[in-house]
């Protein structure tokens, strides 16, 4: 029996994210830089010859349809396969943060099931399927540190001139979780920042532009703006990732972390340059 053991599948951070519009179906146009962080969940996967696809939780109770779940269904709906797997959800990245926890699972689980599979297929044709199951799953497919424009769908690897540097973040997620369809529906919302480009993104990095979700957020959940002055009172200036509750600040320097309120993560995590699993579809190079 084939398996597959401790698949990482790594969170990410939104450097920024500015919304730039909105499309005449609802859906709203954004700018961003998604960053990949060490913060990671871990997926274990064993194949199974009877066809079956059954998952359990080694961590804590989730639902039992999710997205690794779907994204296995997905994969072999669209080649054929007849294998099933046996998929062991080890979490650790927390849910309603913005760290994009499920759709890394989902990623990680169509290239994991790509190779375990003996399918070798494309990342354009893992892409296609992984868009049907989340708006952020073909950027952790592509496994770069990227700019993202659209609804999501338009991915710039920063490559060479404007690859990001190494660099080192406290991330802190406070006890309470947000929702994203509140935070996007919410009248406040700011719609209408100025388009940004990559040159001017790159010439500040860390420092570059605002989450303008975060307004909102904070409005919605007092816990954001706690941990944003929780984050002050050690000396750092934080914002918020994604349409999660997790705030996060750059560390340039030993910092201490410790007498997080009860019920919060703290973590320091420091950015990857490539996704782990980043050579497993078949024309990866």
């Amino acid at each position: 029996m084939q398996a597959l053991y401790d698949v990482p599948a790594p969170a990410k951070l939104n450097l920024f994210l500015h919304i730039t519009g909105r499309r005449p179906d609802g859906y709203h146009l954004l700018q961003s830089v998604f960053m990949l962080v060490d913060w990671a969940d871990t997926l274990h996967f064993e194949h199974r010859s009877d066809g079956l696809i059954t998952r359990e939780d080694l961590t804590w109770a989730l639902p039992q349809q999710d997205l690794t779940v779907r994204a296995a269904h997905a994969l072999r709906a669209v080649t054929g396969c007849a294998d099933g797997v046996h998929i062991g959800v080890q979490k650790s990245v927390p849910a309603q943060a913005g760290m994009g926890g499920g759709s890394s699972d989902a990623a990680s689980t169509l290239l994991a099931l790509n190779h375990l599979w003996g399918l070798r297929l494309p990342l354009t044709q893992l892409e296609k399927i992984g868009l049907a199951l989340g708006a952020d799953v073909p950027f952790f497919l592509r496994g770069r540190n990227a700019w993202v424009e659209g609804i999501g769908e338009k991915i710039t690897p920063l490559e060479r001139e404007f690859a990001l540097p190494k660099a080192r973040f406290a991330v802190v997620k406070p006890a309470a979780g947000l929702d994203t369809k509140s935070i996007f529906s919410h009248p406040g919302l700011k719609r209408d920042s100025d388009s940004a480009t990559i040159t001017g993104f790159a010439a500040r990095h860390f420092d570059f532009g605002r989450n303008d979700l975060q307004p909102v957020a904070q409005a919605i959940c007092p816990e954001v703006s706690e941990a944003l002055d929780w984050l002050g009172s050690r000396g750092l200036q934080g914002r918020m990732t994604g349409s999660g509750s997790v705030v996060f600040a750059r560390m340039q320097h030993a910092t201490d972390l410790s007498g997080a309120y009860e019920g919060w993560l703290v973590r320091a995590c420091e950015t990857l340059v490539i996704h782990p699993l980043a050579g497993w579809s078949a024309d990866a190079v």
